[in-house]
């Protein structure tokens, strides 16, 4: 292959080894390559970062951080990461070739997804990320064109090699620019913090899901910077608004992953798979609602006290108006900072604007800032909120006259009865009881729960809560905490897939990925291995990777039929495979070749028999004795043994035409249908 003057890079041979071909997409960082191995003679996608980065020191080191990261991740869903390495200034990554098309190839063909299609094709996604999650690796980029579909429909995310670890600070260049994905995709906390955890990836994958429902993203605009102020300042609407009957639950788990807090969110993808796997479910089973589940799912939302202008704090229906109106402030990303767009980005995607781009920083403050790019409304926005400010300040004399007079009230029919609920939580049982008496209460434990912040034996919620009025010796009920709720992975090994998959559902655990393998010591259908291993402790709801067995391996037969014995026997046995022969007579296959085998085709397993018939060559017979016959009589009884008849004279031939001789002699053994030659006298 030749280089071409477009693009210098294709026909190059990588590090001796590794052979670019054609383009296959290009962003704003990288070209990814169809290539080739020429070590292992197998096809590599090859991702190639644009000239004038290996000058960057920094960048190479973390380059090849992130890329040893990536390749880490070994999971069914996932792009492996085969190399990494820089050739005369060219960074690049070689990576599994994956032929087929990408999400954002099915979204643009077929547009918004079936539900339960939505969710079959989230899953994968999601069980690739909690993998990485497990792994101390946070992706950055989730969005439908690093999701690949394979040609037999496989799912794998791509572009792990740009990540960062979990416990990694967001790292500025020179120029004060930081990547940190695509903007559709973008997390609120990326915009105004510049930092992310694997919430982040949770919040990407929240919108991939609602863009899998409804065939659209759910914040556009007519700019990149309009887009994340949306996703600041906006709720990711719920799909149900462009899709009629979708189930309840199905909008709660999109606001559960999209929520803007980064808290009100699943942990990590290992908990949105658990959420998800549960919505699955219920749509399996056809329900319409399921309460409990959307109630599970739906985000926690505080209404937190804004302050006006005039620094009055907002409550009520007020606090309301306002938060729609101006949102709640968040603070300003530090100075000289920058928000770049990630590279990735196949060639034709200019269509879904997604190239990349840069924000400048006043961008970054507009979105920050409560302003919109649209700023008349904004204006008008602030006009209204002050004016409702004014009327409060008129009314605040009256609501204060009115509130000492409900007060007295309140006093004067009982208020002095009452006392108020000390704070217990994270107390011991015992000293918590001693506080509750203190305040003239009574006290009981009603039971016991988990906790992920609240150490095991000390309280872990109240009944009535820290601060609440109660009756003098009114019962404070409390529950205490068991700690974190962890469960050990089981023995798997030698389990059915099945047993091993309800097993792990006792334990309130789930099976993730499978992976098939053949084993020649593990029957089809059983678990070889798991991971994690047995023993490891993890959360409710963690997947457990399976690797299953196909069993044996099925060997071709090969054809040694016209082969030497010897040679048949040992291409058989290189096949691992078993050869017995048995040996015959054949007038047409010479002596030692063989004639036939049992199978002639199709496949054995390891140790399995291969039966060869070897030839003897023809068959031997006996020259009968027609010394003194006649020649038509000796004739006719060579010919009846199977012989071929010739004739000669003998030296002393007279012309009796008797039989003097034969060749061969009388007695000897001669193969059937050979020349025997009478000798005439």
């Amino acid at each position: 292959m030749e280089r071409t003057l477009d693009d210098p890079v294709t026909g190059r041979v990588l590090d001796g080894r590794y052979e670019v071909g054609m383009r296959i997409a290009r962003g704003g960082m990288a070209t990814v390559y169809e290539g080739l191995d020429l070590r292992l003679d197998r096809p590599v996608a090859i991702k190639v970062m644009h000239a004038g980065l290996a000058d960057d020191a920094d960048y190479v080191r973390r380059f090849n951080r992130e890329a040893r990261s990536a390749a880490r991740l070994v999971h069914p869903n996932v792009v492996a990461v085969f190399d990494q390495g820089e050739d005369d200034g060219t960074l690049f990554l070689v990576m599994e070739y994956v032929p087929g098309r990408t999400l954002r190839d099915l979204i643009r063909s077929q547009g918004a997804q079936s539900p339960k299609q939505a969710l079959a094709l989230a899953e994968p996604v999601l069980s690739a990320l909690a993998a990485a999650h497990r792994a101390g690796v946070v992706h950055r980029d989730v969005k439908p064109e690093n999701v690949l579909i394979s040609d037999d429909g496989q799912l794998k995310v791509a572009d792990f090699g740009l990540s960062r670890t979990v416990s990694g600070e967001t790292q500025h260049t020179a120029t004060g620019a930081v990547l940190i994905g695509t903007v559709s995709y973008l997390a609120p906390e990326l915009l105004t913090d510049g930092k992310g955890d694997a919430r982040a990836d949770v919040y990407a994958a929240g919108v991939l899901l609602h863009e899998l429902l409804t065939g659209v993203k759910p914040h556009q605009g007519d700019s990149p910077i309009q887009v994340a102020w949306r996703h600041v300042h906006e709720d990711v609407p719920a799909p149900s608004r462009l899709v009629p009957d979708l189930p309840d639950y199905v909008d709660a788990l999109v606001a559960r992953a999209t929520a803007r807090d980064p808290d009100a969110r699943a942990a990590d993808a290992s908990v949105l798979l658990h959420q998800l796997r549960r919505v699955r479910n219920a749509l399996a089973h056809g329900l319409a609602e399921d309460s409990e589940l959307t109630a599970d799912l739906s985000p926690v939302r505080d209404v937190v006290p804004v302050e006006d202008g005039f620094g009055d704090a907002l409550e009520g229906p007020d606090a309301t108006d306002e938060l729609e109106e101006a949102d709640r402030p968040t603070r300003f990303p530090r100075e000289g900072y920058v928000v770049a767009v990630s590279e990735g980005v196949p060639a034709d995607a200019a269509a879904d604007g997604e190239l990349t781009t840069t924000l400048s920083t006043s961008d970054v403050r507009r979105v920050a800032e409560h302003t919109s790019p649209t700023t008349p409304q904004a204006s008008s926005a602030v006009t209204s909120a002050a004016r409702r400010s004014r009327r409060r300040r008129a009314l605040l004399p009256v609501a204060l006259v009115l509130a000492m007079v409900v007060g007295g009230l309140a006093w004067w029919f009982g208020l002095g009865r009452y006392t108020t609920t000390p704070a217990l939580v994270t107390l011991t049982p015992a000293a918590a009881e001693d506080r509750v008496e203190e305040a003239g209460l009574s006290f009981t434990v009603s039971g016991r729960d988990w906790s992920e912040t609240v150490p095991a034996g000390q309280v872990l919620r109240q009944t009535p809560g820290a601060g609440d009025r109660a009756l003098s010796d009114e019962r404070v009920s409390v529950v205490i905490s068991r700690g974190p709720e962890r469960y050990l992975v089981p023995e798997l090994s030698g389990l059915e897939q099945a047993d091993a998959t309800a097993l792990l559902e006792e334990t309130n655990l789930q099976v993730g990925g499978v992976t098939e393998r053949f084993s020649g010591r593990v029957a089809e259908g059983v678990v070889i291995s798991s991971d994690p291993v047995v023993l490891t402790s993890l959360r409710p709801g963690s997947a457990v990777d399976l690797v299953v067995s196909r069993g044996q391996r099925p060997i071709d037969v090969p054809d040694v039929t016209g082969l030497p014995q010897q040679r048949a026997e040992r291409r058989i046995d290189n096949a691992n495979l078993t050869a017995t022969t048995t040996r015959q007579n054949d007038d047409d296959v010479p002596r030692g070749q063989v004639i036939s085998q049992t199978p002639a085709d199709g496949t054995l397993f390891r140790g399995d028999e291969v039966a060869l018939v070897v030839s003897d060559g023809p068959e031997l017979v006996a020259v009968p004795d027609v010394t003194g016959a006649g020649v038509a009589d000796a004739r006719a009884e060579m010919e009846a043994a199977g012989f071929r008849v010739a004739t000669r004279n003998s030296a002393v031939y007279v012309g009796l035409q008797y039989v003097l001789s034969t060749d061969p002699g009388e007695g000897s053994m001669a193969p059937r249908g050979s020349l025997i030659t009478l000798v005439l006298v």
